[in-house]
C-alpha cells in the first residue's frame, strides 16, 4: 500500500470522532439524564487516561527489563514532564479564562447599569431586558470549554495514534498499520460522545459547526500523526504526545467530578462512570481480540 493510502486511512481512523459528536445536538433537560451522561463521560475518559499512561510507560519498562537505564530515565522525565506541563498548564489555562470572563462579567454589569438613550432606534427599554438565552453554542459556555479541553486531550493522544500507524507502515509493516487503523477508528467512535458529554450534561446545545471544529481538533491528529510517523520515528516525541493528552484528560476528569458532585446524584454517576469505563474495555477488547 501506498503512503498516501496509508495517510488516506489514517483520516478515516481519526475522523470516526465524528459518529458520537452529534449526541451534542440531543436536548439533555432531564437532570437525571445529564448527570448519566457527565458521567459516562468520566468513565471513558478513566478508561483512556489508563490507556494513554499504559501506552506511555510501557517503552520505559521495557528498556528497564533489557537493563539499557539510560533510555528508560530520559523516557521517564519525558513522561514526567509532559503529565506536569498538560495536567498544570490547563490549570493556570483555565484559570486565566476564569478572570478573563469575570472581567467581562464586571464590564456586562457595568453597560447594564446605564441608561438606554432614547434616540436609539429599537433600543430595549431598560438594558437589562432579557436578551438571548445561555445556551452557549460555543467555547464561551462552561460546558464548551470542558468539550474544548477533552478534545484537545484526546487530540494529543490521537497523534501518538498516528505514529504509531506511520511507524508501522514506515518499517513495511502493512498489516500491522491496517490493523492499527482499524482498531483506532473504532476507539475514536467512542471518544466522539466523551467530548460532547459535558455540554449535553450542561444543557448546553452546540452548533454544528462548533462541532465540527471540536471533530477537527480530536480527530485531525492522527491524520498527522501518520504523516509524521510515516518520516519520522522517536520514542521520547511519542512518549510526550501521551504524557501531554495524559494530563490535560486528569484535569478534565477532575472537572468532570467536580459537576458530577454538585448534582448530587451518586447513585446514576457511579453507574454512569462504570458504564463508561465498560464501553472502554468492551471496544479495546474488540480490537485486541482482532489483532490490532
Amino acid at each position: 500500500m501506498s503512503a498516501a493510502g496509508i495517510a488516506l486511512l489514517g483520516a478515516v481512523a481519526g475522523f470516526t470522532i465524528f459518529l458520537g459528536l452529534p449526541v451534542g445536538r440531543l436536548r439533555a433537560d432531564a437532570p437525571r439524564l445529564r448527570a448519566l451522561l457527565n458521567a459516562a463521560a468520566i468513565g471513558i475518559l478513566l478508561f483512556l487516561l489508563w490507556d494513554v499512561l499504559t501506552h506511555a510507560w510501557e517503552p520505559i519498562d521495557d528498556a528497564l527489563a533489557k537493563g539499557a537505564y539510560a533510555p528508560a530515565v530520559r523516557n521517564g522525565l519525558v513522561l514526567a514532564l509532559g503529565l506536569t506541563a498538560g495536567l498544570a498548564g490547563l490549570v493556570y489555562f483555565d484559570r486565566w479564562i476564569g478572570r478573563r470572563r469575570s472581567r467581562m462579567v464586571a464590564a456586562t454589569a457595568v453597560s447594564a447599569a446605564a441608561p438606554v438613550p432614547a434616540t436609539v432606534p429599537g433600543a430595549p427599554a431598560t438594558a437589562g431586558a432579557a436578551g438571548p438565552a445561555e445556551t452557549g453554542t460555543g467555547w464561551r459556555s462552561t460546558g464548551g470549554q470542558l468539550a474544548l479541553l477533552i478534545a484537545v486531550g484526546i487530540g494529543l493522544h490521537n497523534f501518538a495514534e498516528g505514529l504509531a500507524i506511520g511507524n508501522s507502515a514506515a518499517k513495511g509493516e502493512i498489516a500491522l498499520a491496517v490493523l492499527l487503523i482499524v482498531g483506532f477508528g473504532l476507539h475514536n467512535g467512542t471518544e466522539g460522545f466523551g467530548i460532547v458529554a459535558p455540554m449535553a450534561a450542561s444543557g448546553t446545545r452546540p452548533s454544528w459547526g462548533y462541532l465540527g471544529v471540536l471533530g477537527l481538533i480530536g480527530g485531525a491528529p492522527t491524520f498527522l500523526g501518520t504523516l509524521v510517523g510515516q518520516r519520522f520515528t522517536s520514542e521520547p516525541v511519542s512518549v510526550a504526545f501521551l504524557a501531554l493528552a495524559a494530563g490535560s484528560i486528569l484535569y478534565v476528569v477532575i472537572e468532570l467530578l467536580a459537576v458530577a458532585r454538585r448534582m448530587a446524584a451518586k447513585e446514576i454517576t457511579t453507574w454512569g462512570i462504570l458504564a463508561g469505563l465498560a464501553v472502554g474495555f468492551i471496544t479495546d477488547a474488540i480490537v485486541t481480540a482482532a489483532g490490532a
